[in-house]
């Protein structure tokens, strides 16, 4: 399995992701790639909707987000059910792990 993390230099959100995310895909025997994004060009070739966004097997891991077309060089926010935040809510993370091991 390829965990894939898009971001973009300076985004203090990757930092925050990274021990979280690495500790979870590691106890999936997960491969994790980063990928800097470096313009507006790349970041709508690839679909991206903003500093970090996580890929697991090419999915991202937000529910609905293939819906989203909100593409560029951005801080993303993520919408739980309960609160704002720069990183993904864990139980996305392992929901999208378990999806691809399960």
């Amino acid at each position: 399995m390829r965990v894939e993390v898009l971001y973009f230099d300076g985004c203090p959100s990757h930092d925050r992701l990274m021990p979280t995310l690495l500790a979870l895909a590691s106890a999936h025997d997960a491969e994790i790639v980063q990928r800097r994004v470096e313009t507006v060009e790349e970041a709508e070739e690839i679909r991206f909707l903003g500093s970090p966004s996580v890929r697991v097997d090419g999915r991202d891991i937000e529910p609905g987000a293939e819906s989203r077309t909100d593409y560029g060089m951005k801080c993303r926010l993520y919408w739980s059910s309960t609160e704002r935040s720069g990183v993904p809510p864990h139980e996305w993370i392992e929901r999208a792990l378990n999806r691809e091991t399960g």
